[in-house]
């Protein structure tokens, strides 16, 4: 294997898993700010507002595996080495 491109598989998988965890992190760290604050003032509409930040957190961590996948198959099933 070239020690150029196997050099670039480890830094490519890195920056992707880093780069795919930083946004869902945000938005859920701000998702679940709003909900609490939602349920703050309008706590019969608890039930509601929890299922839709379950749902929409399971959205945004699927992000996070889709970026794992990248970087798992940059590192063990690279396309790019002969």
């Amino acid at each position: 294997m070239n020690p150029i491109v196997c050099a670039a598989s480890v830094i490519a998988s890195g920056l992707a898993i880093g780069l795919a965890a930083i946004g869902p992190g945000i938005g859920q760290g701000s998702a679940s700010a709003q909900a609490l604050e939602s349920i703050a003032r309008q706590p019969e509409a608890e039930g509601k507002i929890r299922g839709t930040l379950l749902l929409s957190l399971a959205f945004m961590e699927s992000l996070t595996i889709y970026g794992l996948v990248i970087a798992l198959s940059l590192l063990f099933a690279n396309p790019f080495t002969s």
